[in-house]
């Protein structure tokens, strides 16, 4: 069974920045699309961004431009790197193993706060 575990969640003030990172066991990380979701108080969960085993990168219009996802096969590692973080971002950010719109696995979660 896979394990996703995030971190690299805090607090950080607007317009700053944060990297995230998910960690997944198991053997299936190089050949399966990895993507990043967050979920705010009262708020559905929402997709933010997914990199093909390819290294496709995609994103919402929300983030564009401002977060960058990538992965590391050999450390069967993907990031997110956010920039020009806005209070808005604030939401438990999730890692998912698994392209959009599959069940997939999923972390636990981290929570980044943006907040002056």
């Amino acid at each position: 069974q896979v394990q996703l575990v995030e971190s690299g969640g805090g607090l950080v003030q607007p317009g700053g920045s944060l990297r995230l990172s998910c960690a997944a066991s198991g053997s299936m990380f190089r050949i399966r699309a990895m993507g990043w979701y967050r979920q705010a108080p009262g708020k559905q969960r929402e997709w933010v961004a997914e990199i093909t085993s390819g290294g496709r990168a995609s994103y919402p219009d929300s983030v564009k431009g401002r977060f960058t996802i990538s992965r590391d096969n050999g450390k069967s590692t993907v990031y997110l790197q956010m920039d020009s973080l806005k209070p808005e971002d604030t939401a438990v950010y999730y890692c998912k193993m698994g392209s959009v719109g599959s069940v997939g696995s999923w972390g636990r979660g981290t929570q980044v706060t943006v907040s002056s």
